[in-house]
């Protein structure tokens, strides 16, 4: 779309439009990287407490300061 953009010299209005795409989608942004850092703290205590499952790990993450929900902390361990 940038492509378009540049090329025709048109908005980022006028290309969605013609590409039949929504404004949104271009101006998205992923967030995936917002808890690379939590996935790594989180490998980091299974490795070193290997018996500890994933309720135990959330009660080490929050007396660490970690605001994180214990639904979180199941779905990235």
């Amino acid at each position: 779309m940038n492509e378009l953009r540049t090329v025709w010299g048109v908005s980022i209005r006028r290309a969605c439009r013609v590409l039949h795409a929504h404004r949104s989608t271009y101006n998205y942004r992923g967030h995936g990287d917002e808890q690379a850092e939590l996935k790594k703290r989180i490998k980091e205590i299974a490795e070193t407490r290997v018996h500890y499952g994933h309720r135990c790990i959330h009660v080490l993450l929050r007396r660490e300061g970690w605001k994180v929900n214990a639904e979180s902390i199941y779905r990235l361990f």
